[in-house]
This record gives C-alpha cells, structure tokens and sequence, in this order.
C-alpha cells in the first residue's frame, strides 16, 4: 500500500516538516555503538534497555523472594546453599532475622517500582507510543534517554545496597517511620535505608521525565487523522497513567526529603515521644502519620500507575486475538479516567487502624467501593469481546485472559479490605499480601508477559516458541495461583505478615502446612520463569523471522518495516483514516483492516 501524506497547519505540519528533516539526516550520521545501544535516542532501543533491566531486577526479585519462603516453610531448618549465596547473612544454612526483613524490603520494592512500574511503563510507553499514533520519535529523545538512564543508576544503587555491611533497608517496602527515621534503630535502618531513598529519588526523576515526554507526544505529534477517538486504547491507558504518575510522584518525593532530613538534619517531621534504649529521642512534635498520608498518596495511584497500562495492552492483545472490535471502546476510555481520579482519593483506605476519624474512615471506604464500578465496567467489556469471538489463542491471548482472571478474583477480596469494619480484622495479615499479590502483582505482570508476547516480533523481528510460552503460562498461572490464594485463609486465621517465623505462636501450629504448599508453588514458579527467560534471550538471536505483520493488527505499528530504522517509517508518515478495532468488517476480505485504509463512501467510522 502506498501512503499519501498531506501535513496540516500548524503543530502537524511542523511535526511532519521536522520528523522528516530528522530521517534525511539521519543518511548523513553513522551512530557508533555507544549511540545506538548504549545512549540511544530512538524510543525503540530505549524500551529495549527498560525491559532487559526490568528482567534482571525480576529475576532478583523473584529469588529473592524464594529465599525468604524457604525460611517461612521449614522454619529455622538448615540450607547449606544459603550460606554460599548470603555469607554471614545465611550462616550454619539459617537466614538471619534481620536479613529476613531486609529481603522482605527490597523485594517489594524491586517488584512494585523497578519490574511493575518501570518495567511495565518504560518498555511498552516507549515502543508504543511513537509508533501507535504515527510519531518519528518521542517528543524529547534526549529526556526519554535520561529517564532510562536514572531508571537505571536507580536500580544499580538499590543493588548495591545489599552489600552494606549493616544490611540493606528494613522495615517493609513501605519503609514506614521510626525505623526509617532512626539510623540507630536497627541495622538496616543505617545505610542500607539511606541507599533505599537515595534510589527511590532517582526513580522518581526517572518517572517524571518519561511521564512527562508521554504526555507531550500523545498531545501533540499525532498523525493526519489520529483524533483522540481513534487511538488505541493503549495509549489511552500510557496517557492517563502518565498523567496519574506527574500528579502523584512529587508527593513521594517529598515523603523521603523529610525522611532525609529526620535522618540526617536534626528535623522531626515523623517524630513523635520515643525512646531508644530506655533514653527518650531528643526530637519530638511530629508524626509517623503524616509519612503515611504522603505515602500512601502516591502508594494508591502507584497501583493504577502499574495496573492501567497492563489493562491498555490486554485491550489490544485481546481485541486483535478475538478478532473482533472491543466491546465499549468510550466505556473503556471512560473506566480509565474513572478509575485514575478515584485512585488519588482512596488512600487513606491503607490507615484504617492509625487512628482515622471514623467518619473520615467512612468517607473513604464509600470512595474505595466507588471504584469497583469503573473496574467492573473494563471487566465485562473484556468478556463481552471475547463473546463468540473467532479466538486465537496465542501465547500474549492466554495471559491477557489470565491478567483479566487476576484482576477480578483478586478485586473482589479488595471489596474486604476496603471496608473498614471489615479490614481492621485482617490489615496487616497474609489476606493483605494474598490480595495485592492477585490483583497487582499477578495482574500487572501477566499483562505485561502478554505484551512481550504480543509485541516481541516489533522489537527484535523474531517470533518467540509459541510452545514454550504454553508451558510458561500454564505453569506460572497455576502457581501464582497456588502461592497467592491460601494467603487469604491464613490471613483469616490471623496469621501477620513479615514475621520471620510463626512457630513461636501454638495457634499458627496447624498452618504450617499451608506455607510449605505456597512455597511449593513459588519454586515452582520461579522454574517456570526459566523457561521464560530461555525463550526470550534465545527468540532474540535464533528465534524465526517474523513477517510484518504476524498478528493481522490493525494499528499503525504493524505497518512499518521489520528492520528497525531512525524515524520509523521510511518517506511520509502513515494516514490515518478510521479507529483502531476494524475487525471482521463486513465487506472487506480479511478480518482485519488497517487504519491506514481510506473509508468507503458508504461505510462509518466508529472512531467518530
């Protein structure tokens, strides 16, 4: 197909003027090694280094995570290779208490920010974004290389933490005063936590900047023809997440500079009556609460910060998959807005039990409930387009289908712990960590499996083995299921979270059972993720050409070459002439047409 482009006045046409001023110089510029891998400026290398990265820190934080579980199985029983792998930290093959606590810490904290926030935004913001709306490149390619680079000095410091000699920060990944506040606290409350904050300030640089060049692209460097109503939903999702995060972040900042400055200035922000020793802290007047409230503000949109964008490419993975148009796409827009907006009102949901007014509690749990109407509304649009849909089931289809199954069983125990009468019973047990492992870890993560999946062809030119991402699935889905669903019955019988062992307590003997299974299972998913990362790296190399357009996608990314170019597509940029989700279209002989395609005179555009 041949493609026509007639720049517009104004923004459009100097974007068309500019890009293509870029891709003729382009002709005349050898990039080096260092240019094109190492500080690159095309958003698709840049997606590329977010998503290695985010596999590296996956993969520590999921050993991480089987470390800890074999001490909550077999409580105090010996591992000879935990000596080997932590040293003093595991000596006699027994992890230390206070190591114990630190993985617990660092683990959330990969997962949530590093893997679910980063991997997630960085990898599919960058690859998508210019290509889906008919970008040559991000707004700022400069700034969209600083915010991986910070990305990555973020991590690299969150790394190095773990060999302080103190140990790295304790305290949960919340990192709640006065152990944070406190370096003589404890011992990971010394260096190892001042490294914690040192990290989540340069993530935080990183995610404003990529936050910000998101916004400024979706604005403004659309293509001819690509009004608001008729971008995928992808991006939808990439701009009200960027613009949650912009809103969001800065309040986070500002939680750790007064954590700095508690730490290490003489200040009391999060300070109150305290004594250390049998001696009380100088410092008083303030409150650990107000660490919370700051938290817990950029703590509840970070969930949506990581949720909305899987949510945005399962809309795509399962449209294309289905091979019909989605159900509701305004409905679906809508759902997002919705739920960002009541995302930054819910967090004081998380503080149920600090001494809340009741009525404020009250006012937050009708808010918190508010949310399970947008979610629902996302839910059934994703049934109804799967509703005798042609389906294909495809690696990236069946972790979209099980990202939407995450979603909802682990929503409706959210139902639980957003209502205050209910959540004072089990804050801060196994019911809280089974939830949020569901409903955002597992959720977040299948979405972006799916996006791998679906989108690997566009970012490497290869097709990844379709049968070895059938035993990933199947084996990641049954134990994530089976390491996060008995959580909620040992959270109904009490048992708390982060306790190094809970054999000191009779009533918790008949449960033991119960974590020897979940750990099971999170061996087991950790073996699965091998296959995984085999498949990925060897795809990379050795995996089958693919053609251009493996899936039959509508959307404009399907439409430029394989081979990976400065400026995406060679001559005029793509015109856009209907929406996004022109599946199985009567009239036309395949199931699938692409945006590209001019409309008939007697055909209706239901992108407008």
């Amino acid at each position: 197909m041949e493609y026509t482009h007639q720049p517009e006045a104004g923004q459009v046409q100097g974007h068309a003027h500019a890009s293509s001023h870029e891709f003729d110089d382009e002709h005349h510029h050898a990039e080096t090694f260092w240019s094109k891998y190492v500080f690159s400026q095309d958003h698709k290398m840049i997606s590329k280094q977010f998503l290695v990265t985010a596999v590296i820190m996956g993969v520590l934080g999921m050993l991480m995570s089987v470390i800890f579980r074999l001490q909550l199985a077999w409580p105090g029983q010996s591992f000879p290779i935990l000596e080997t792998i932590l040293g003093k930290w595991g000596k006699d093959g027994i992890l230390d208490p206070n190591f114990y606590l630190a993985l617990v810490t660092i683990h959330g904290t990969i997962m949530v920010f590093f893997v679910l926030t980063g991997g997630l935004s960085g990898t599919f913001s960058n690859l998508l974004i210019p290509f889906q709306i008919g970008a040559r490149d991000m707004a700022s390619g400069f700034l969209n290389m600083l915010s991986y680079w910070f990305f990555f000095a973020s991590c690299l410091v969150m790394f190095l933490s773990l060999f302080i000699e103190a140990g790295p920060a304790s305290g949960g990944w919340t990192v709640y005063p006065p152990l944070s506040a406190l370096p003589q606290a404890m011992s990971g409350s010394g260096l190892g936590m001042t490294m914690w904050l040192i990290s989540m300030a340069l993530f935080i640089a990183s995610s404003l900047l990529g936050s910000l060049n998101y916004i400024v692209t979706i604005l403004n460097l659309r293509t001819k023809g690509m009004s608001m109503t008729r971008m995928p939903l992808t991006i939808w999702a990439f701009l009200v997440t960027a613009i949650l995060g912009v809103l969001s972040f800065p309040v986070l900042f500002a939680a750790a500079l007064l954590l700095i400055f508690d730490r290490s200035f003489g200040t009391s922000f999060y300070l109150s009556d305290i004594y250390i020793g049998g001696m009380a802290l100088e410092r008083n007047g303030g409150s650990p609460i107000l660490y919370e409230h700051l938290f817990w503000f950029l703590g509840h949109p970070e969930v949506y910060i990581v949720l909305l964008p899987a949510l945005g490419l399962t809309s795509e993975v399962i449209a294309t998959n289905a091979r019909k148009p989605i159900f509701g796409y305004r409905a679906m827009v809508a759902s997002l807005m919705a739920i960002a907006f009541l995302s930054i009102i819910v967090w004081g949901h998380h503080m149920f039990i600090s001494g809340m007014n009741p009525f404020l509690g009250s006012v937050f749990v009708f808010t918190t409930l508010l949310v399970a109407i947008p979610s629902a509304v996302k839910v059934f649009n994703y049934i109804t387009t799967l509703w005798k849909g042609n389906i294909h089931f495809t690696p990236a289809m069946m972790y979209a289908i099980g990202m939407v199954s995450f979603f909802i069983s682990g929503g409706v125990t959210g139902i639980i712990l957003g209502d205050s009468a209910l959540d004072i019973n089990v804050h801060d047990t196994y019911f809280v960590v089974g939830h949020f492992h569901l409903v955002m870890g597992s959720a977040a993560i299948f979405g972006m499996f799916a996006g791998v999946y679906h989108w690997f062809p566009r970012m490497y030119g290869r097709m990844m083995n379709k049968k070895l991402g059938y035993a990933h699935f199947w084996l990641t889905f049954i134990s994530a299921y089976g390491v996060f669903f008995p959580m909620h019955f040992l959270g109904l019988a009490g048992v708390p979270r982060r306790y190094y062992t809970n054999t000191e307590f009779p009533l918790f003997d008949n449960l033991v059972d119960i974590n020897v299974l979940v750990t099971s299972f999170a061996i087991l998913a950790a073996v699965a993720q091998a296959i995984f990362l085999f498949n990925f790296f060897y795809s990379i190399f050795k995996g089958q050409k693919s053609p251009q357009n493996p899936w039959h996608s509508n959307t404009l990314e399907w439409t430029a070459p394989v081979e990976h170019i400065h400026g995406n597509w060679p001559g005029a940029i793509p015109e856009v002439h209907r929406w996004a989700y022109d599946y199985s279209k009567p009239g036309y002989e395949e199931d699938y047409v692409l945006q590209t395609v001019p409309l008939r005179p007697d055909e209706k555009d239901e992108g407008h």
